[in-house]
């Protein structure tokens, strides 16, 4: 095989599998990533702790896929900007859903999130933009997520605060 066949099978294999980030993709490390077949996504605040615990139940019978992932960010060199997205995304049946199609969150997929920082204690407001599925196997689905996550602080409701969250996501049965 000749070396220009070798780099264009590997053009194309990385082209279709996403595996190399895009530009303005965010640079988030994504830490963890469950995906259930027959699960629901269970958003516990703790007004005690200030905190909001996303969670999926997998007490449940029917198809309905979810997903539930975490992203880490460290944007600088300096200690103290670090910072956790959680991000949980309700399918429902992903079978059903096209390939590379970008559905809505927050209307076509419900999603919810958290952050976790050196930060006053925010809480979830809403997360918009898209999410497109991209492969669907038996052990794994990935996507790209393209989102704003809207928070407001717990003590003040006219503080807000946002992040982006754009690149793939995947999720891994247990």
């Amino acid at each position: 095989m000749t070396a220009v066949r070798i780099l264009a099978l590997i053009a194309g294999v990385t082209s279709a599998c996403d595996i190399l980030p895009r530009p303005g993709d965010t640079e988030g490390l994504q830490q963890a990533g469950r995906w259930e077949q027959h699960g629901r996504i269970i958003v516990e605040p703790d007004p005690r702790y200030t905190i909001v615990h996303l969670r999926v139940d997998t007490n449940v019978l029917e198809r309905h896929d979810v997903v539930l992932a975490r992203f880490d960010f460290d944007p600088s060199e300096a200690a103290g900007d670090e910072y956790s997205l959680s991000i949980a995304l309700d399918l429902g049946d992903a079978r059903a859903r096209a390939a590379n199609h970008p559905y809505s969150l927050g209307d076509s997929i419900p999603a919810f999130a958290t952050v976790t920082c050196l930060c006053r204690p925010l809480r979830g407001d809403s997360v918009r933009g898209s999410y497109a599925i991209q492969t669907r196997g038996l052990r794994q689905i990935a996507g790209r997520i393209d989102a704003t996550l809207y928070f407001t602080a717990w003590n003040d409701p006219k503080t807000h605060a946002t992040y982006r969250l754009r690149q793939r996501i995947h999720g891994v049965r247990p």
